[in-house]
């Protein structure tokens, strides 16, 4: 009888929609899992692309204009895929962006001093508490414990089950300006999704672009955008510090149209390298380069400097639309002082996808789907709440 019952109503398709509203780019990527299948690596069965109108930074300044992007990418997408896309895990990046890190101490509750999780769930919302007193307009998206303190001494791993009067818990919180975390998820809902859950973009992107092994030893991921840089630091596995600075390759385009008094579209195709054999001395264009990316490697060093995290094993890894530059990863190196080296995402590669601008989205897919057990290394616990979500993450050493 059973077997009759599955038969007649046959399993639905896990499918699953990631959104990246970049702001050069809105891309829409569907993917689904096949049972039986590797869920880390779902099968992309649609993808749509449009051009990004209404950012700035990444932050929305016209809401019916990205509505029309999302809607004219999400159409392309569902097209492809012969589907029609009802949720959503979407990305958020740009300059709102921001961390906090704070300390959260508590008494053990049981007599005999063992822990419960009770006792690690009332240290990590002393520690939210704490930071929540620093921040003014923003909204916690993730929340990260990266190391347990039990009397003061500092213990590996989770703390469950050991014994001790007092536990503390470090913690790492991702923020948002929750105005601009609001505008985004109400300007995708007005396309007709309903928003399941909301990642940093720069988390979304390491899921496809950095190993396990590199995030064990220590890397720092550098995507760099038309209009900002962003970095995501990793240690022991865990991202440690996060940063995004309003600077970009759109920055450097202006550098190239200044200095070789060029029209703006003539210096995007010159640093593309879509226009070759001109007049223009290589020479002075790979000063201008080199010099505004020398300025994008200072601000990340100070950052790295500032927040204690030199000493990285596996480098600098770097992604994004600026990535693409002939010299960057000798630049970055210099710069950095530290092992440098161009993204190679582990993406399916297809017609639809053919570089790693498609990192976050894809990213966002192996998110939604592996939400229950342990993407690619970061163990994630979500809490909804009655409209979308509550944007607490918690990573789990």
């Amino acid at each position: 009888m059973l077997t009759t019952l599955v038969a007649f109503f046959p399993m639905a398709r896990k499918l699953i929609t990631g959104i990246d509203i970049g702001t050069y780019q809105v891309k829409v990527l569907i993917a689904e899992h096949i049972a039986g299948k590797d869920k880390h690596f779902p099968r992309i069965i649609g993808t749509g692309v449009a051009e990004s109108k209404g950012l700035r930074h990444g932050y929305i300044v016209n809401t019916s204009d990205i509505i029309r992007s999302i809607s004219v990418a999400l159409q392309h997408a569902e097209k492809e895929a012969k589907v029609k896309a009802k949720t959503a895990y979407i990305s958020i990046g740009g300059v709102g962006l921001d961390e906090v890190h704070s300390r959260g101490d508590v008494v053990i509750a049981r007599a005999d001093g063992t822990i419960t999780d009770i006792d690690i769930e009332k240290a990590h919302d002393e520690s939210e508490e704490r930071a929540k007193a620093h921040m003014t307009n923003r909204k916690i998206l993730h929340s990260i414990p990266l190391a347990y303190h039990l009397d003061d001494q500092k213990i590996p791993g989770r703390p469950l089950g050991l014994q001790g009067n007092r536990l503390g818990v470090d913690m790492f919180f991702i923020t948002s300006f929750e105005q601009h975390l609001d505008d985004l998820i109400t300007a995708v809902e007005e396309t007709g999704l309903d928003v399941i859950d909301v990642m940093a973009s720069p988390l979304a992107a390491s899921l496809v672009t950095l190993t396990k092994a590199q995030k064990k030893v220590g890397c720092v991921l550098a995507n760099i955008g038309s209009e900002t840089v962003s970095i995501v630091v990793f240690e022991d596995g865990l991202p440690v510090s996060l940063k995004v600075f309003p600077m970009g390759s759109t920055d450097i385009t202006n550098d190239i149209a200044l200095g070789l008094k060029i029209s703006i579209e003539e210096a995007e195709q010159i640093k593309r390298g879509a226009i070759t054999g001109t007049s223009i001395p290589k020479r002075k264009l790979d000063d201008i380069v080199a010099a505004r990316l020398s300025d994008i490697f200072d601000l990340i060093e100070n950052h790295l400097k500032t927040s204690g995290k030199q000493l990285l094993p596996a480098g600098i890894i770097i992604t994004g639309g600026g990535s693409g530059i002939t010299s960057i990863e000798d630049i970055a190196r210099a710069s950095l002082r530290l092992p440098s080296k161009v993204a190679r995402p582990q993406l399916p590669y297809t017609r639809q996808i053919k570089d790693g601008s498609w990192a976050v989205a894809y990213g966002l897919t192996i998110w939604g789907l592996t939400a229950d057990d342990e993407p690619l290394g970061l163990a994630i616990a979500k809490k909804t709440s009655s409209r979308v979500v509550n944007f607490f993450k918690q990573f789990l050493p």
